[in-house]
């Protein structure tokens, strides 16, 4: 068996969609990357059941599958993944460095894809039931919602957008808050409280989420009476927040006060470093789609392979060229 290159022209910490994406770019343009995956490689698509909404998969799909369809096609095009974590980074020179529990890689760009992960209220019965009932995501799961009764996990902003999403699908939708006042913008606090389909249990906190193959209920605990009940519902939507995965990244790379990678200019993926890019959730605490995601990795990628180029490192790669309109007419002819 060759030996692994520990040098790369490009190592992509991180799976998921975003990961995944930036791999396939990479590799298509013929700069061998690396991606360090993680030992739960996949990203939170790996605890997500049924996909709807990714392009491509008319029938619908299972997170875990996708994924590995995903690294099916990276590897296919020379992608080396390895399922192990990255537990220290140093950005300070070139080249980068990346350190696992076995080895040390050394690489002239990174890419940034370690996403984040949702917070979860770690009860009894949660894990069990994640994708039976219990979700972090309205966008992704309320379609499989309809007329049932719901309840939603929190008091932020989120909270309540996830709430007022899922008004679209559910017959009910509960906010159950541990304080009696939200901490959401007035705005949409305006529109929940207009919403008739929005209820809100206050006060209280969520002890467990019952059920065996699918949710039933929560049992609820009043913080101010001590009082417990059980409360039916056939969904469990957690939008307590979201958690980026970017700790080995901190005195590195510029975080905002959530964790976030900061973007010196949105519209790319550049971070303050220099040949270091950040692609999907770990840098985007807005949307967190599967798609978006990809669509962020492909830009990483470009990015990347770009600013290679422009250190003479890498050879230009036509399938990134971009022309002008005469240049491509001409090219066309």
């Amino acid at each position: 068996m060759a030996e692994r290159a520990t040098h790369r022209q490009v190592i992509i910490v991180g799976s998921g969609p975003a990961g995944y994406t930036a791999a396939l770019y990479t590799a298509r343009a013929n700069l061998q990357p690396l991606m360090i995956g993680g030992y739960q490689a996949g990203g939170q698509l790996m605890l997500t059941s049924d996909v709807e909404n990714y392009p491509g998969y008319p029938k619908g799909v299972q997170g875990p599958e996708m994924m590995q369809d995903f690294r099916e096609q990276v590897e296919r095009f020379g992608a080396e993944v390895l399922d192990v974590d990255a537990t220290e980074v140093d950005f300070s020179k070139r080249p980068f460095t990346v350190v696992t529990a076995d080895e040390t890689y050394t690489a002239e760009s990174i890419i940034v894809a370690t996403g984040a992960a949702a917070k979860w209220l770690d009860v009894p019965g949660e894990e069990l039931l994640r994708g039976r009932g219990v979700s972090a995501c309205a966008t992704c799961d309320g379609f499989f919602f309809r007329d049932r009764r719901i309840v939603v996990v929190g008091g932020g902003d989120t909270a309540l957008e996830e709430a007022l999403f899922l008004t679209r699908y559910a017959q009910t939708v509960s906010v159950i808050h541990r304080r009696d006042t939200l901490r959401a913008s007035k705005l949409l606090q305006q529109r929940a409280r207009n919403n008739p389909k929005i209820d809100f249990i206050w006060n209280s906190v969520v002890e467990a989420i019952e059920g065996e193959d699918k949710v039933t209920g929560v049992r609820l605990r009043n913080l101010v009476s001590g009082e417990r009940r059980t409360l039916t519902t056939e969904g469990v939507f957690v939008a307590i927040g979201h958690q980026p995965n970017t700790e080995i990244f901190r005195g590195q790379l510029d975080l905002d006060a959530l964790g976030y990678v900061c973007m010196p200019d949105p519209a790319t993926t550049y971070t303050n470093i220099p040949g270091v890019f950040a692609a999907g959730d770990v840098r985007d605490h807005r949307y967190r789609q599967a798609v978006t995601a990809a669509g962020d990795g492909c830009k990483a990628a470009i990015d990347a392979e770009r600013w290679l180029e422009e250190q003479g490192i890498a050879e230009p790669d036509r399938e990134f060229e971009v022309y002008s309109e005469p240049e491509f007419a001409a090219r066309s002819r």
